[in-house]
C-alpha cells in the first residue's frame, strides 16, 4: 500500500545534520523512503513497534545502523507516514 511521507522538523534536521557527516549515506536514504513509502513492512526494512518512551511509534532499518523512527498518520483523508527521526541505533532510542 503505497502511503505520503511527511517529514517532521526534527526529521529533516537528523537528516541534514546525518548527510554533512556521512555524505556517502544519501544514497541509502533515498532507497530506504522508497521502500517506506511503496510497503513499510517490506521485510528487508525489518519494520517493527517500538516499547518504552517511543511507544506507539514504529522503526525501521535502512542499513547496518541506519534507522528511521515514523508513524502512521491520516493525512487529506488517507493513512500516511510520519517520519519523525533518523540516525543511528544510539541517536534515535
Amino acid at each position: 500500500m503505497r502511503r505520503a511521507l511527511l517529514r517532521s522538523p526534527s526529521f529533516v534536521r537528523a537528516a541534514k545534520r546525518l548527510v554533512k557527516k556521512q555524505p556517502q549515506v544519501l544514497a541509502t536514504i533515498r532507497e530506504t523512503l522508497m521502500l517506506v513509502e511503496s510497503d513499510a513492512f517490506d521485510p528487508r526494512l525489518r519494520t517493527h513497534k517500538l516499547k518504552g518512551d517511543l511507544e506507539g511509534s514504529w522503526s525501521c532499518s535502512g542499513g547496518y545502523d541506519l534507522r528511521f523512527v515514523f508513524d502512521f498518520v491520516q493525512h487529506e483523508g488517507t493513512e500516511a507516514i510520519l517520519l519523525l527521526s533518523i540516525g543511528t541505533h544510539d541517536e534515535v532510542y
